[in-house]
């Protein structure tokens, strides 16, 4: 993109002034290279989101953005239901609540670097990864609506994980108000047996280790040190919410026009937040970020008893857990006045600053981890919510490097072998069942993650707290 097509309001924040059908100004949080470097569609969809009924503020782009389906990835937008507002399938995305959790082992790098190769073979032979992938879990229908209902406060009291978890997961492993009579046959089917799997594309399970700490007290306080080793693991409600984002798109858009609804790209297809495909749409989405969150719990527990096996001392804490792709009601101060309002983060995480009240205690001192995943061959980071965020893109922040390029492309220029073998060449072990896979995730498909981060904490979105780099990689 061209920064000359937009008024600039400080080194991080370049801002897209009201136009035409545009309700609110939309703002893209980078430096001037990621600017330059950016499609420019997210521009144009940035835009049209700012067009939205409802809308609050201004349409938000993180650092980390990317041309999206309706949505830029990266985006963030908040709605009042009050003044019209709507809620958009394409501002959540179809892998709903994709997300990354942390955890901390209380190993050393040297720990790890001496079973390196005997834990990566066992993590690959004990998490089902891949296009397709099910676990050792079956689903009746009853125990479907259940799970779909409890999250990962479902998983925990079946034995996959602690009762200590829930605190350290937002809405404390449960979404409240989930319908799952909204959720389809065809959805249900394609969960039925993928529960405690990573699934494919950009979703992985790494060991790292902290190679910097940037904030020695927000650190201390998350549990980090130098050369201590954590493992984090990055992905969604699989199947369930890929169809529960395909069919309500497919509704929205045939039913906007009678809303009175105009819009400037199909794909931004909406509903009025009170509508009764409103209330239907958010009743199976949450049940989706339940979904994930339960699946998240299991490959927790998967991970605890593989290191068990090798480190039986180990303590394998939950720093943790944030989603990248929802809508969440949460309370807003917006031109001094407190709202309520339909947040939507679609490739963004929550970041909530120092003392917010939804914390828990231990972390309130720091404000909350924002986990950033990177490449498998770069590294990943933890951030610290700022208290400037919420007035800056309402407690948001980016979620990871962001593409460069697309799939295809990554996969006509790189060989999946070539990859594997050149990473372990820098002692980093990647695990997949599909080298095209490990192609299209090729490192330098994605952006820098290190400017991405830095552009964040430039833009007071979130603080630098560790910088993580990889020893183990299991790759979807």
């Amino acid at each position: 993109m061209n920064p000359k097509d937009f008024v600039r309001r400080g080194d991080c924040a370049w801002e897209i002034p009201r136009q035409g059908a545009m309700r609110v100004p939309a703002v893209i949080y980078a430096s001037e290279p990621l600017i330059r470097a950016m499609d420019d569609k997210v521009r144009q969809q940035a835009s049209n989101v700012a067009t939205l009924p409802g809308i609050v503020a201004g349409s938000f782009a993180m650092p980390d953005a990317h041309w999206g389906y309706g949505f830029p990835i990266g985006g963030v937008a908040a709605f009042d239901a009050a003044q019209g507002g709507v809620v958009s399938a394409g501002g959540v995305g179809f892998d709903i609540s994709c997300g990354v959790r942390c955890l901390l082992t209380g190993l050393r790098r040297d720990d790890v670097l001496a079973r390196q190769r005997a834990l990566a073979d066992t993590l690959f032979a004990r998490i089902p990864a891949g296009v397709g992938s099910t676990g050792q879990i079956r689903l009746n229908a009853e125990a479907m609506d259940d799970m779909l209902t409890g999250g990962a406060r479902w998983a925990v009291e079946r034995g996959w994980g602690w009762a200590s978890d829930l605190e350290r997961i937002e809405e404390h492993g449960q979404v409240l108000h989930a319908k799952p009579k909204f959720v389809s046959v065809q959805a249900r089917r394609r969960q039925r047996e993928e529960m405690g799997t990573l699934g494919s594309g950009n979703h992985y399970l790494e060991v790292q280790s902290v190679a910097e700490v940037f904030d020695a007290r927000a650190a201390a306080v998350f549990g980090l040190a130098p050369d201590e080793v954590v493992v984090m693991i990055h992905c969604g409600s699989r199947g369930l919410g890929h169809q529960i984002g395909s069919e309500f798109l497919l509704r929205m858009a045939a039913e906007a026009p009678s809303h009175g609804i105009v819009l400037p790209d199909r794909e931004l297809a909406c509903a009025p937040i009170h509508s009764p495909l409103g209330q239907e749409y958010l009743g199976a989405m949450r049940a989706a970020i339940n979904c994930a969150l339960a699946n998240r719990q299991i490959l927790t527990h998967l991970v605890r008893e593989v290191f068990a096996g090798f480190w039986p001392a180990a303590d394998l804490r939950l720093l943790y857990d944030v989603s990248h792709n929802t809508c969440k009601v949460e309370h807003h101060r917006v031109d001094g006045v407190q709202r309520e309002l339909h947040v939507h983060r679609k490739g963004a995480t929550r970041a909530y600053g120092p003392g917010h009240p939804t914390l828990p205690e231990a972390l309130k001192p720091a404000g909350q981890p924002v986990l950033i995943g990177g490449s498998m061959g770069t590294g990943s980071y933890v951030l610290a919510g700022t208290v400037s965020s919420e007035s800056l893109a309402f407690a948001s922040a980016c979620h990871g490097a962001g593409r460069a390029m697309s799939r295809h492309e990554a996969g006509r220029r790189w060989k999946g072998r070539a990859i594997v073998d050149e990473l372990a060449e820098r002692s980093i072990i990647v695990k997949s069942p599909s080298s095209r896979g490990v192609a299209e995730e090729a490192p330098l498909a994605y952006k820098d993650v290190t400017e991405v981060v830095d552009a964040a904490q430039a833009a007071g979105l979130a603080r630098k707290v560790a910088r993580l780099v990889p020893m183990v990689c299991v790759k979807g």
